[in-house]
């Protein structure tokens, strides 16, 4: 027997409506099970307001800005996790944390051929390890730095005084590795004939020794009191470094770059009358001579001007600045100056003849022929 046409459509109705019924379920089960394994990684993305409070050791999330969006954001009851996220995860501490890494494999890759290559263990070349290993924990130290800050959800003051005290004896022996290394190439030139016997690897050690110990009673300060996170009004463009803190830090870089900068003047000096002298002996053209001067002061010019443009601005930013300016001016500065950490290699390790010898011998086992075997001499800039 047929059915009734109306009691056909109702039963289609119904089953329709089951059907509806048991897909909704279906999609409620699913959001419960999204939610539920979500849960666990929470404490991965704290809000941003959360960090600024906290205060990074970088001063690199500003008093009013992030923390300010997120908190607009809750207010006007719009649930946007995707907005969420990207205001909890600046794009500058992501830069910074790439860089720390990138700084990290670079001055690695210095310090393995280093301590791999027994023919390597010159006092210049114990200087050169000196700058890779302090270039080498300031990239940790930013990958610290962005992990205390993101990844723990309410970090401790002695995770962030020692993030921030780690970064400060980093690029402390960074820059003290640099004064050494222009102190080695001037005495290197003014004592030309008695350098070698004068300076041993053992006096070399020792200096660096008094060095590195200098720069970790630096990184101690901010564990020692010398920190804003009490008194938030004290705090300068670096938290928790305080105002003044940071201004002897900056004077004394300035002091350290006029040194340097008034040794590799008199390095200039020396290198051109030697060329004068090695080319009245020898004979040489002019030419020869005068393409010797220019690839010395373009050299001069490289190591002075990068280390310039890297870090003279954030140093005088730190000086006059505190805690109320932009953090995009801190961001726009520190970035520069931690990438110096990242060139360093390039242009006092990998430029060495006998650096890129072992860098060829570990790659492909063998050497080149455009490799000069002719050992460095005092005209050498």
């Amino acid at each position: 027997m047929l059915r009734h046409p109306t009691a056909a459509a109702a039963a289609m109705e119904e089953h329709l409506l089951l059907q509806q019924q048991r897909l909704q379920q279906q999609q409620q089960q699913l959001l419960v099970l999204l939610n539920a394994s979500s849960r666990p990684f929470a404490s991965l993305w704290p809000p941003s307001g959360t960090s600024a409070a906290a205060g990074s050791p970088l001063d690199l999330s500003p008093a009013s800005g992030a923390g300010e969006e997120a908190s607009g954001a809750a207010g006007s009851g719009e649930p946007t996790v995707a907005g969420d996220v990207a205001a909890a995860v600046n794009p500058w501490d992501i830069a910074l944390c790439a860089t720390g890494t990138a700084m990290a494999c670079e001055n690695a890759l210095v310090l393995a051929v280093l301590f791999y290559t027994p023919s390597l263990r010159a006092p210049t070349f114990l200087l050169i390890g000196s700058l890779a290993l302090a270039d080498l924990l300031a990239g940790l130290g930013l990958i610290v730095n962005f992990s205390v800050q993101y990844l723990l959800s309410s970090p401790s003051e002695t995770a962030l005084l020692s993030a921030a005290g780690l970064l400060l004896a980093a690029f402390s022996a960074s820059v003290c590795s640099l004064v050494a290394i222009t102190v080695d190439r001037y005495l290197s030139l003014y004592n030309a004939l008695t350098y070698h016997s004068e300076r041993t690897l053992t006096f070399t050690a020792a200096m660096l020794l008094l060095v590195w110990l200098l720069c970790l009673g630096i990184g101690l300060l901010p564990l020692l009191g010398w920190n804003c996170l009490r008194e938030p009004g004290t705090c300068s463009v670096l938290r928790p470094v305080t105002k003044d803190n940071a201004a002897v830090l900056a004077v004394a870089f300035l002091l350290l770059f006029a040194l340097m900068l008034q040794l590799y003047l008199q390095i200039c000096k020396i290198a051109f009358r030697h060329a004068q002298q090695i080319a009245v002996q020898h004979q040489f053209i002019a030419t020869a001579q005068a393409t010797s001067t220019r690839k010395g002061l373009s050299t001069l010019s490289v190591i002075l001007g990068t280390f310039a443009l890297c870090w003279i601005p954030f140093a005088i930013y730190s000086l006059v600045a505190d805690s109320s300016y932009p953090a995009v001016y801190t961001y726009s500065l520190a970035l520069p100056a931690a990438c110096n950490s990242l060139i360093n290699p390039i242009i006092y390790a990998f430029r060495n003849p006998d650096i890129q010898k072992s860098l060829w011998v570990a790659c492909c086992g063998c050497i080149t022929s455009g490799f000069s075997s002719r050992p460095r001499t005092s005209s050498d800039v």
